[in-house]
């Protein structure tokens, strides 16, 4: 299916997402209602709730699920943003994130040869283990950059695109996905998908990627976190 018919159905690509998602760290997933849900067994130890533009009972009742632990998370897809601040503030919850982003492209015009490196103190290590893609540069014992992908059915979902701080600029970025793409794109993965922070969605829109639509993440808590990215 190609990425202007994906995005006809949010609701459908979050799903897509979610199972990438976990895929790539390990989570459990379940439902609730008819939204996804992931264990957090890593970081918080509790659950992720997912949502494209739920109705207002619908979260409501995400909301309440939400509330029963402070490290659980409710994460919505939408472009009406200023309706489910109001919402969250309605049901007491605090918007921790309101600057990623959903974005797609599609596979076939990204570049999914194998990339080298310019740089003769960089070094690419390519692995795969359940399923999951990864590749890491490093510069001696030192990771300058990683990433790594899933792919469910015909959609490449890529995670944690990390560029450490003293090794930006370099492309690198683009390498990581350029390197994971070489990996793990056959000739039945038409799309890509993945959530990106400001810095990410200007890259990510360099490549070509477009944005789908904004992502809110919720909470009792008062801290703000990039959560699902991180």
């Amino acid at each position: 299916m190609s990425p202007d018919a994906l995005v006809e159905d949010i609701t459908r690509l979050l799903e897509v997402w979610v199972a990438g998602w976990a895929g790539c760290r390990g989570y459990q997933t379940t439902v609730e209602g008819r939204f996804p849900a992931a264990l957090r067994a890593d970081t918080t130890g509790e659950w992720e709730y997912f949502a494209h533009d739920p109705s207002a009972d619908e979260f409501a009742a995400l909301a309440a699920k939400t509330a029963e632990a402070p490290p659980r998370v409710l994460t919505i897809l939408t472009n009406d943003v200023a309706r489910f601040t109001a919402l969250a503030q309605k049901h007491g919850l605090n918007v921790t994130s309101a600057s990623q982003a959903m974005m797609i492209v599609d596979m076939a015009t990204q570049d999914t040869e194998d990339p080298w490196l310019s740089d003769d103190d960089l070094n690419l290590v390519a692995s795969e283990l359940d399923g999951v893609h990864h590749a890491v540069v490093r510069s001696g014992d030192t990771v300058a950059a990683s990433g790594r992908v899933f792919v469910v059915g015909e959609t490449a979902v890529f995670d944690k695109i990390v560029v450490q701080p003293e090794f930006q600029r370099r492309g690198l970025g683009s390498f990581i996905m350029k390197a994971l793409a070489a990996q793990a794109i056959g000739p039945d993965v038409e799309n890509g998908l993945l959530l990106a922070s400001i810095d990410g969605q200007k890259l990510y829109s360099h490549l070509g990627w477009s944005t789908v639509c904004r992502v809110l993440l919720l909470s009792t808590s008062d801290e703000g976190a990039d959560l699902s990215v991180g």
